[in-house]
């Protein structure tokens, strides 16, 4: 009804807060960007391979510079894992593991973790950028990518998609996300199985279990692990089913 504004915002349970959030009602808000720093909070990107500070706009990993009001201090017991995962990297930089594109206008644009990367034909491409492309659409409420083993491509890509009510599955739909895809990041991005589904398999807290996604489309079934902690354990059986991967296998 437009009578409050959703936002995004990235953080992590390790910054103790957000970082990067747009103040509602105060600047134009884009949807899937988590906007700008919060204030006191100052960003750098990273090129991996050089390991140099890159200028936006531009595409990098995701670096905090200083320190800042709750952020972690050790891990229990094993402060060497610590300062090996968050501060070897780059030196003198809280390094997130995330990577970010950070556009003209300054507005952040979280890619996904570093480590979920899809390769596909020599393209490295972020799962949290074709996600949030395909939530630009006015249909789809939820996305989830994942990849799978293709011999010519060494990557193949998975969509698992969430319609908003009153809108239907259908192969029409389907040729507008992937043309969707396409015309947000790149022609060379194109994903292979669009999968509508009513539901994902998530923690009670919300967070989409995306090793299920991966074991499901790889397809690698008989290894799911424990899913009796899921909000609903019922879905992974429904994705199963109508997986076009599985029933190949």
């Amino acid at each position: 009804d437009h009578r409050c504004p959703v936002i995004d915002t990235w953080w992590q349970t390790e910054t103790g807060g957000f970082m990067i959030t747009p103040m509602a009602n105060a600047w134009q808000l884009e949807p899937g960007s988590a906007t700008l720093p919060f204030f006191g909070i100052e960003t750098q990107l990273f090129d991996k391979k050089t390991k140099k500070p890159l200028d936006p706009p531009t595409k990098g990993e995701l670096c905090i510079a200083d320190s800042w009001p709750g952020q972690a201090r050790t891990l229990y017991r094993n402060h060497e894992r610590f300062v090996e995962t968050y501060f070897k990297s780059y030196p003198g930089f809280y390094f997130t593991g995330d990577g970010c594109e950070i556009k003209g206008n300054g507005y952040h644009w979280i890619t996904g973790r570093v480590d979920d990367v899809l390769v596909i034909s020599g393209h490295n491409i972020g799962t949290a950028e074709v996600e949030a492309a395909l939530e630009r659409h006015v249909g789809v409420i939820e996305a989830a990518v994942v990849g799978y083993p293709d011999p010519k491509k060494n990557q193949g890509m998975y969509c698992f998609v969430t319609l908003k009510d009153h809108y239907e599955p259908s192969e029409e739909l389907r040729k507008d996300l992937i043309k969707s895809v396409r015309e947000i990041i790149g022609a060379h991005v194109s994903p292979d199985y669009v999968h509508f589904t009513p539901g994902l398999p998530k923690t009670r807290s919300g967070k989409i279990m995306r090793r299920i996604l991966r074991k499901i489309v790889q397809p690698d079934i008989s290894n799911l692990g424990d899913i009796s902690t899921l909000s609903d354990p019922s879905i992974v059986e429904e994705l199963i089913k109508a997986s076009p991967r599985t029933k190949q296998s």
